[in-house]
C-alpha cells in the first residue's frame, strides 16, 4: 500500500513539474518566432532598382493618361535611373549572373531609348511594352529582385484582337496603359481590360 502511494506521488509531483514548466514556455499557444531574413544585396542596390521602377510606373501611369510629353519625361528619368544600378554588386556572386543581368539591362534600354524617339503613341506603346518584356522575368530573376511588391498583368486585346500588352503594376488594380483613350469607342471596355499573371516579390 505504501508503495503505491509513493509512486502516485511521484507521478502527481511530475506531472505539476511539467504542467508549470509548459505554462511558463507558453506551449503552442502562440506563434513561433520566424528567423530574421537576410537580405543578399545592399540597401543602395535594392533602392537604386526601386527608384528605377518608380520612373517606370510614371511612365506607365502617362500612357493610361496617353499623355506622350510625360512618357517621355518619364522615360528620360528611368534611363538615367538604370544607369545608377549597382550591378557590380553582382560580380561578387557569379560572373554569369552579372552579365546575364547587365545584357537584360542593355536590351532594355535599347528599347527605352526607342521610345525616346518615337512620335506615334501607338508606336511608343509598343516600345514600352518590350521595355516591360525584357524586365520581366529575365532581369527580376538575375538580379533575384528584393524589393516592393509587383504585378505582372496583361491585356490579352491591346494591340488589336489576339494581340496582347503586358506590363507591371506596383498595384493590384489593372488599369491599362495600351487603351486608346481617346477613343470613346473602346476606351470605357479597354481601360480596364486584363488580369494579373503573376506577382513580383522576393524570394
Amino acid at each position: 500500500m505504501k508503495r503505491l502511494l509513493i509512486i502516485f506521488i511521484i507521478l502527481v509531483a511530475a506531472f505539476l513539474l511539467y504542467w508549470f514548466k509548459f505554462r511558463s514556455t507558453g506551449g503552442d499557444s502562440g506563434p513561433k518566432q520566424q528567423p530574421l531574413a537576410v537580405k543578399k544585396h545592399s540597401l543602395q542596390f535594392n533602392t537604386s532598382v526601386v527608384n528605377a521602377m518608380s520612373a517606370y510606373f510614371d511612365m506607365k501611369n502617362a500612357f493610361v493618361e496617353a499623355d506622350t510629353t510625360k512618357a517621355k519625361n518619364a522615360c528620360k528619368n528611368f534611363l538615367a535611373l538604370l544607369d545608377s544600378i549597382h550591378l557590380d554588386e553582382l560580380k561578387k556572386d557569379t560572373a554569369s549572373i552579372f552579365e546575364t543581368a547587365q545584357a537584360n539591362l542593355n536590351d532594355v534600354k535599347a528599347n527605352a531609348v526607342s521610345l525616346m524617339q518615337q512620335t506615334d503613341i501607338a508606336e511608343m506603346r509598343q516600345d514600352f511594352r518590350m521595355v516591360s518584356e525584357m524586365l520581366y522575368p529575365s532581369f527580376f530573376s538575375a538580379i533575384n529582385y528584393e524589393g516592393p511588391k509587383m504585378y505582372w498583368q496583361s491585356c490579352p486585346m491591346a494591340f488589336g484582337e489576339g494581340k496582347e500588352g503586358n506590363w507591371i503594376s506596383n498595384t493590384v488594380e489593372v488599369v491599362n496603359p495600351y487603351a486608346n483613350k481617346n477613343d470613346a469607342k473602346s476606351s470605357v471596355d479597354m481601360e480596364h481590360c486584363g488580369e494579373i499573371k503573376d506577382t513580383i516579390k522576393t524570394k
